[in-house]
């Protein structure tokens, strides 16, 4: 076979160019210690390197999210750490307060200082972070928690909602604490209330406090159903309880209803999960007991729903509500909303009550006119101040006393040191009442407190525990990695060495071959 000088330049030429393509090749492999540079070097490791890259950027963020999730979980548990001693504080001087030997001025010096411990754990609850987002607003980072109203209450401003972070693939964690959660879910021990029905002026011998709520599973399932009930006192040494329905259930009374007559004796009396404090204050010339204790009676109920009202800043009048009631409790039961409500005026006289928030396809739930001054919607009467104008609005928020934050339970307590007892024994056993409900408070919110931070470090040792995982899984990330991509020196080295002796020795056999043309031999 013959082959052409031409034909023979040329593929001697393209198989230079290939070997030393291949040379230039390893010796980048060489610089680099890279075996792929581009997609071209090994198409399937490179594919494969794509994805163990993608993964490697995941585990990165999950890295940061883990750090940045720590971060903010340290800063919720220490101002809830603080918010707990200061609750420990108040808690002292409730109980100093609550003693029976301190005055008036006493109680004053104790408030003033509560005063400030309220406040202080105001600003605790309205604590922000480093970025300026409040801690315990949940997603409303950009609004306070708590504020004030003009009744002296406070309102959560916040939401429920949790934000999640991915931490490691298909895991997720809360990096927030809400202020629903810590603070406003805290129960309220002192949610029941009692009422004298006779005599029809009270004569100060009997006292009888609102009560606390000792046993939470016993209050719940036995105490709601058969109220109202009525304590009646047969005798100074003997009450009775009847339900509702006018059963017989003082055998549910502690020690049978059975109580003692002695002037000033601090007594209990525990029902249906509730714990009564009782007094017995026999006056001078009360020579037989049973005669002047005998017919006073109480109403004993769970605290009737209360209403927090605001007027919209926009309202084309100067009318205010100036005080609410449940008029109607089985229309209160099946129409108001319990999750807010909006009252809006359509004229002077008439209204609707929408539930909130309201939107443009919003039905009102209940509608009425003014009568007397008073709007009354779906069971419950609002007592006007001025006259209402068309665009007139109102929100309501109803507050069923289940449950109570803990700047109300100190405002509470405040408010009771503030007022004079000294001298009035009948006084200071409604003030002690109002006290053992407080302190109860105090440590259900406590409780509450502590609850939110078990949860915090549970999230803690799930970002500990994920962490060692994805440092696990980026090790191994990096060793895959370093397995397609990396090259062996020694290996690099020693086809370097072989290829570039082949195309030396290609270059040399080329200019011999060269030289044995016909023309050379003339």
């Amino acid at each position: 076979m013959r082959i052409s000088t031409a034909q023979y330049y040329a593929t001697q030429a393209a198989q230079y160019q290939r070997n030393y393509s291949k040379t230039v090749a390893t010796a980048n492999e060489a610089s680099s210690l890279q075996r792929i540079n581009t997609a071209a070097d090994d198409p399937i490791g490179a594919g494969r390197l794509l994805k163990l890259g993608q993964q490697a950027a995941m585990l990165d963020q999950y890295n940061t999210n883990i750090n940045s999730t720590k971060s903010a979980l340290n800063v919720q548990e220490s101002t809830l750490d603080a918010i707990t001693t200061a609750l420990a504080r108040a808690k002292d001087l409730s109980l100093a307060a609550n003693n029976g030997t301190a005055t008036d001025k006493d109680r004053q010096a104790y408030a003033a200082e509560l005063g400030q411990i309220q406040q202080q754990v105001l600003g605790l609850m309205n604590s922000k972070d480093a970025d300026g987002n409040y801690l315990f607003s949940g997603s409303k980072t950009d609004t306070a928690p708590y504020s004030q109203n003009a009744d002296g209450t406070y309102t959560y401003n916040g939401d429920q909602t949790t934000i999640n972070l991915g931490i490691g693939d298909g895991m997720t964690v809360g990096t927030n604490t809400t202020g629903w959660d810590a603070f406003q879910q805290t129960i309220n021990t002192g949610r029941t209330s009692t009422q004298m029905t006779a005599p029809a002026v009270d004569d100060g011998r009997v006292v009888l406090s609102n009560g606390t709520v000792g046993t939470a599973a016993t209050y719940n399932s036995r105490f709601s159903g058969g109220q109202p009930y009525t304590v009646s006192f047969v005798s100074s040494t003997q009450l009775k309880i009847t339900d509702a329905l006018g059963n017989d259930v003082t055998s549910e009374a502690s020690q049978n209803g059975a109580i003692v007559n002695t002037t000033g004796t601090n007594q209990s009396v525990s029902f249906r999960g509730v714990d009564l404090k009782l007094n017995i204050n026999l006056k001078a010339g009360d020579t037989n007991p049973d005669a002047v204790i005998a017919g006073h009676s109480f109403q004993l109920s769970t605290t009737p729903d209360s209403f927090t009202t605001a007027r919209s800043p926009g309202n084309p009048s100067t009318a205010v509500i100036t005080g609410s009631s449940i008029t109607n409790q089985a229309a209160y039961t099946a129409a108001f909303p319990q999750g807010g409500a909006v009252l809006k005026f359509t004229s002077a006289t008439a209204f609707d009550l929408y539930a909130a928030p309201v939107t443009a396809d919003s039905k009102p739930v209940s509608s009425g006119t003014v009568a007397g001054g008073n709007a009354t919607a779906a069971g419950v009467t609002f007592a006007l101040g001025n006259t209402p104008a068309a665009g007139d609005q109102f929100s309501i928020q109803p507050n069923n006393h289940q449950t109570q934050n803990v700047l109300d339970t100190l405002g509470q307590m405040i408010t009771a040191m503030n007022t004079p007892i000294d001298g009035d024994p009948v006084a200071k056993q409604k003030f002690q009442g109002v006290m053992e409900a407080g302190l109860g408070n105090i440590d259900a919110a406590t409780n509450q407190i502590g609850a939110s931070v078990t949860a915090i470090g549970a999230r803690g040792q799930s970002l500990d525990m994920q962490n060692v995982t994805n440092q696990s899984l980026s090790t191994a990330n990096t060793t895959t990695q370093g397995s397609i991509r990396d090259s062996d020196p020694a290996e690099v080295m020693t086809r370097l060495t072989l290829q570039q002796t082949m195309l030396q020795a290609s270059q040399l056999a080329f200019s011999k071959i060269s030289q044995l043309g016909l023309f050379n031999k003339i």
